[in-house]
């Protein structure tokens, strides 16, 4: 089964890359805090306590990451609170769309009212770096190198984003980009 989601995976971002015209991209080598404020973190497991794919209405899948800070957490321990998960890559047309609405939730919502994870798919530390600096984004990003949670999280497609509840139950999945920030807030508003 994990070969399957690997080789699905593969494909769709192969057919992202084609449809892009983007040169491949090589995966992550560690965490590192950029110039203008944003930080990188490294995914670093995942929970296996389920072999079919999350959906609305059911826990989230917990996953195990190091901060910026080099501190190790997971998806569990932000429960208490709502979480955005955002799964992106910088080849993505539709992610790049919708980085200045996550930058504006990420600067308007308290860290300790919403908890927003972006997570990059399989790419280079030194790629994502290079973005989040010529961009100006300051939110923290961690490194999915080996596109391990994006495959529990069974994603089809990027950018995908999972809203979940303080409970940590998956509310909502949207997959593409989002149109505003009010669109996003519109969900987050119903978390609570």
């Amino acid at each position: 089964m994990k070969k399957k989601l690997t080789a699905i995976l593969a494909i769709a971002l192969a057919l992202g890359l084609a449809a892009t015209s983007c040169p491949g991209q090589s995966t992550t080598n560690g965490g590192t805090t950029g110039q203008n404020g944003f930080a990188l973190g490294e995914i670093t497991g995942i929970a296996t306590d389920s072999t079919q794919p999350p959906q609305t209405g059911q826990p989230a899948p917990d996953f195990y990451f190091e901060t910026p800070e080099g501190d190790p957490s997971s998806l569990s321990q932000l429960k208490g609170r709502p979480v955005l998960v955002n799964f992106w890559a910088t080849w993505c047309g539709p992610c790049r769309y919708e980085m200045p609405f996550l930058q504006q939730i990420y600067e308007d919502w308290p860290g300790d009212e919403l908890a927003m994870m972006t997570i990059n798919v399989a790419e280079s530390s030194s790629d994502v770096s290079q973005f989040m600096q010529s961009e100006g984004f300051s939110f923290t990003v961690l490194l999915d190198g080996e596109a391990a949670v994006a495959q529990r999280y069974n994603v089809q497609g990027i950018p995908t984003t999972l809203f979940i509840d303080k409970e940590g139950i998956i509310q909502n999945v949207h997959v593409g980009s989002f149109r505003s920030q009010a669109e996003i807030e519109t969900i987050l508003s119903q978390l609570d």
